[in-house]
C-alpha cells in the first residue's frame, strides 16, 4: 500500500509538471515534463491497481511522449517557432491553472457524497489532470500542445476510473487511446512537411 507522503508527492509531481507544460514554451521541455507527470499517475494509479496493470500507464505515457518528440524533431521549422505555440502570456496562463486549482479544491472537498470510495489525494490529483488539460485544449491550436492536453486531461480519468474498473481488458484499450492520440498528433506534425517536400 501507497503512503500519504507519496500520494502527496505524486499529486505535487502531476501538479507542477501540468502546470509547467500550459506555461512552457519549448517543445522539449514539455514532452519532459510529461515523461514526470506520467510517472506520477503511475504512483496514483498503483494505489488501486497491481504494479503490473499500473506500469502499463507508465509504459504508455513514455511511448506517447516519445512519438511525439519524434515528430517535433522530424517537423521543420514550421512548428518550432514559439509564437504557434503560445497565444496567451505565461502570467496570464498561471492565473488561469490557479484558477483552475481552487476550482478543483472545491470540488474535491465537496465530493464526498458521489465519490467516496475514491481518496482525497486521488481525487486531487485527477481533476487537477482533467482540469489543467481542458485549460491547455482551450488556450492553443498547436497539434503538440493540443495532444498533450488531451493526454492530461485523460490521465485524470484514468487515475479516477482506475478506482473503479481494474480490467486488463480496458487497461489495454486505454493505452491504445493513448498512442492512438499520440500517432494522430505525429501526424498532424509532420503533414505539412509532407505536403511541402511534394
Amino acid at each position: 500500500m501507497i503512503s500519504e507522503p507519496l500520494f502527496l508527492g505524486a499529486v505535487l509531481l502531476i501538479s507542477l509538471t501540468s502546470i509547467f507544460i500550459l506555461v512552457s514554451l519549448d517543445w522539449r521541455y514539455c514532452i519532459a515534463a510529461l515523461a514526470a507527470q506520467y510517472f506520477g499517475v503511475f504512483l496514483l494509479v498503483n494505489a488501486s491497481w497491481p504494479v503490473e496493470l499500473a506500469v502499463v500507464k507508465l509504459v504508455t505515457g513514455w511511448m506517447a511522449g516519445t512519438i511525439l518528440a519524434i515528430a517535433m524533431n522530424n517537423a521543420g521549422d514550421i512548428w518550432q517557432k514559439p509564437e504557434h505555440s503560445i497565444k496567451f502570456g505565461p502570467f496570464f496562463r498561471i492565473m488561469a491553472a490557479a484558477i483552475i486549482v481552487l476550482a478543483v479544491t472545491s470540488l474535491v472537498l465537496n465530493s464526498e457524497s458521489f465519490l467516496s470510495m475514491v481518496r482525497i489525494p486521488i481525487r486531487w490529483g485527477s481533476f487537477i489532470l482533467i482540469g489543467i488539460g481542458l485549460l491547455q485544449l482551450s488556450m492553443t491550436s498547436h497539434p503538440l500542445r493540443v495532444v498533450i492536453g488531451l493526454l492530461t486531461a485523460l490521465s485524470g480519468f484514468e487515475i479516477i476510473y482506475a478506482v473503479i474498473e481494474t480490467s486488463i481488458l480496458v487497461t489495454g484499450l486505454l493505452a491504445g487511446v493513448n498512442l492512438g492520440l499520440a500517432l494522430v498528433g505525429a501526424y498532424l506534425l509532420i503533414a505539412p512537411t509532407m505536403e511541402a517536400s511534394q
